[in-house]
């Protein structure tokens, strides 16, 4: 099941059929490691295509090479000239790119039981990863933005509030805006009940006399490579 489908040796010429045979499991498996990137993630239109055709990309490359020493190295120098500027991916992005070059290796070599083996394996234990809870940021958390007058010492202002309708809340950072005039605190907050709010905007802002507040979810960090 996990052996070559393919004349091994140096040099040795391919048939038609079994290119064919692996250009298609291998765009097959692209489309399965693209729809596992999707699963409960947050993706672009062009990673997904470029997940999906990266197994059979690799997989003719390794065909073209076939052995050849000669051809490996220019094509190795070939892909060290491009320069991807693209923004910067997570974690989870990174894992995708390398499972698919991982599949597009094995199916250039004729190894399509393993390519389709790392994809199942892979897959699943990436599925029931994300399934787990582990990590994952409260329900409950918010990132909030207030503005203030200048002439307010915000040292403790909120206070009271927070300790009514939040289980916990942080003052993060303190930023002076409209030329100094006025102050924005943002703070990490712990609602106790999600109804509560409402209850806390309200309380907010007729202390801050009706000035812009900004309440949230708080952002998942973007882990740069």
């Amino acid at each position: 099941m996990l052996s070559s489908i393919l004349i091994q040796g140096t040099g040795a010429s391919l048939a038609v059929g079994p290119v064919v045979l692996c250009t298609v499991v291998s765009l097959a498996l692209g489309v399965a490691v693209a729809l596992i990137h999707m699963y409960q993630n947050t993706y672009s239109r062009n990673f997904i295509i470029t997940l999906a055709l990266l197994p059979a990309i690799v997989q003719a490359v390794i065909m073209i090479v076939n052995g050849n020493l000669g051809t490996g190295v220019a094509v190795m120098g070939a892909f060290s000239l491009v320069r991807f500027r693209s923004v910067p991916g997570n974690s989870r992005e990174i894992g995708s790119v390398f499972l698919s070059m991982a599949v597009g290796l094995a199916a250039g070599m004729g190894y399509l039981g393993l390519a389709a083996l790392l994809t199942l394996v892979i897959g699943l234990a990436s599925v029931l990863l994300v399934s787990l809870p582990v990590g994952r940021g409260s329900m409950n958390g918010r990132e909030l933005k207030v503005t203030i007058p200048e002439n307010l010492d915000y040292t403790g202002i909120f206070d009271d509030i927070f300790a009514k309708c939040t289980g916990r809340a942080q003052l993060l950072r303190v930023k002076t805006v409209n030329m100094g005039s006025l102050y924005e605190l943002c703070y990490r907050v712990e609602l106790k009940n999600e109804r509560m709010e409402k209850e806390m905007l309200d309380a907010i802002r007729c202390r801050n006399g009706n000035l812009g507040i900004v309440c949230g979810r708080i952002p998942e960090g973007k882990e740069e490579l």
